[in-house]
């Protein structure tokens, strides 16, 4: 079975810690952002490791580091920076929901649930968090029918029921694809940007 990468990483953290910066340091999360979002993540690092150098405390920018590192594929490294966070400033749902990203990434699901659920837990409405905590359900569930399967292989009611769960991960054009016959396989391609 094909584990997807989930593409809910947290980047709403502009809002959450408005009240923790001044203008100033609004311009430096803008320009890395910016440097991020046109596809400079190098340099947006290195802007962002010059920044925390002199403000090591400073949440945002050590989150947006976290961000920076998911984009990157450097997934130890985020993972790091994220749990750092964690530590630092328990009370921030945005650090565990990127943790659990990172960890259903690498099939990791019960400890992307636990990360989920301290993020629900935090904050209840977190959308992102509840979302992603479905989908990690749903790999769950799918791992569970799995061995259902090889342990009772006659069992009628669990195939359809992967089946259902694999469809929900399947993209359009891949189930597309599978519904024509003779059509090439298609091959899941990494997503490039986190979105929420």
């Amino acid at each position: 079975m094909k584990h997807a990468v989930f593409t809910k990483f947290s980047i709403a953290f502009a809002l959450l810690f408005s009240l923790w910066g001044s203008v100033a340091h609004a311009n430096e999360y803008d320009e890395v952002n910016l440097l991020l979002r046109q596809g400079k993540a190098t340099e947006a690092l290195a802007k962002a490791d010059t920044y925390i150098a002199g403000k090591p405390r400073d949440p945002q920018m050590r989150f947006l580091r976290g961000v920076i590192l998911t984009e990157q594929n450097k997934q130890p490294e985020a993972i790091i920076a994220f749990t750092q966070l964690t530590q630092d400033f328990p009370e921030l749902p945005e650090p565990y929901n990127n943790l659990a990203a990172l960890y259903a990434s690498q099939s990791k699901f019960d400890q992307a649930r636990a990360a989920l659920e301290t993020a629900l837990r935090l904050n209840p409405n977190y959308a992102t968090a509840h979302e992603n905590l479905g989908d990690v359900y749903a790999r769950l569930a799918a791992q569970e029918y799995v061995k259902a399967q090889q342990f009772a292989s006659t069992n009628a009611s669990v195939a359809p029921k992967l089946v259902l769960i694999r469809q929900i991960f399947t993209s359009k054009a891949e189930a597309e694809a599978a519904a024509l016959p003779a059509a090439p396989p298609v091959i899941r391609k990494p997503v490039g940007k986190s979105s929420k």
